[in-house]
């Protein structure tokens, strides 16, 4: 499949400038080219020159001038020539398959630390593709065929993924059986509801959060369990959460944020007091993302508003 056949499927949705397929590209989860300029322009010069599609160049006040592609007959022809053709097989290429088959060399150690980075980034990938698509950016919904379509090509992308994080696990309990300790164990929550509002209960840690990637396993735990609603108590967190020079309160609050995760924190009020710290609390507690709290019942109600 070349850039082409891409940029007509696009162009037979909506005519588009050059910057707009890049932007679709950019954002897509199954159209991989990079869309960089170079590459979609000259793909553009060459559907012109074979007239599949034309442009037209539109003048605006104060900005730039656009131009703007159009699919013709032509175009449309040979989009739909592409698509009624044989479907290849998927290309199964993981770089990943090629490190672990050498990877017998390493200690146990450095072979658990190897999975786990793989582990996060499949998590961290999951977590964009659910994102992508709850916000349905670049989707035609044209009609309800069309949406159910574009719906399970998402389903696709999202299960590929799940299907991964579930090989990496039980990968790692076949090589460590009696080493391994299940993410289920790893983190002490409860699933609650007040009112029909379902929201998770952190209640405790083996290993503190501290990092962005704790972050995104507690995102990946809340879609799991399909609540954008978080409670973490005082226990489940780092002594770095507390000291703002580190920067962990920040770089996890910010996650939660940028994933649509309505988070707040149980904290004593002896340690929502100090100093520099009780000052971001008070900022924090200005907004409608995440706060912090010195009951459960004060985040509850939060909730619930």
């Amino acid at each position: 499949m070349s850039i082409k056949s891409a940029i007509l499927g696009i162009l037979s949705w909506k005519p588009s400038t050059g910057y707009e397929l890049k932007k679709i590209f950019e954002d897509s989860s199954f159209m991989y080219w990079s869309g960089n300029n170079n590459q979609v322009y000259k793909a553009l010069i060459s559907m012109e020159d074979e007239e599949l599609v034309t442009s037209k160049v539109i003048h605006q006040d104060n900005s730039p001038s656009k131009k703007i592609y159009t699919i013709t007959e032509e175009g449309l022809k040979e989009l739909k020539e592409w698509v009624i053709s044989s479907p290849e097989a998927p290309e199964i290429k993981k770089t990943f398959l090629v490190q672990l088959a050498w990877s017998d060399m390493l200690s146990n150690q450095e072979l658990s630390e190897i999975l786990t980075k793989y582990e996060n980034e499949i998590k961290s990938q999951l977590i964009m593709q659910q994102e992508k698509y709850r916000r349905s950016i670049h989707s035609p919904n044209r009609n309800t065929r069309e949406s159910l379509i574009w719906e399970m090509i998402s389903e696709n992308i999202i299960s590929t993924y799940n299907n991964e994080l579930n090989w990496i696990r039980g990968t790692r309990q076949k090589l460590f059986e009696n080493e391994t300790v299940e993410e289920k164990d790893k983190m002490n929550y409860q699933i609650r509801e007040i009112e029909n509002k379902k929201y998770i209960e952190l209640i405790s840690t083996t290993e503190p959060l501290s990092t962005e990637n704790d972050a995104l396993n507690l995102v990946a735990l809340c879609w799991e369990h399909e609540t954008h609603v978080l409670m973490i108590h005082y226990a489940a967190l780092s002594e770095d959460f507390f000291k703002l020079k580190t920067k962990a309160a920040g770089n996890i609050i910010q996650k939660f944020i940028n994933y649509g995760i309505k988070a707040a924190v149980i904290i004593p009020q002896e340690t929502i007091q100090k100093g520099r710290f009780k000052e971001m609390v008070m900022e924090t507690n200005k907004g409608n993302h995440f706060r912090m709290y010195e009951s459960k019942e004060e985040a509850e109600r939060w909730f619930l508003n």
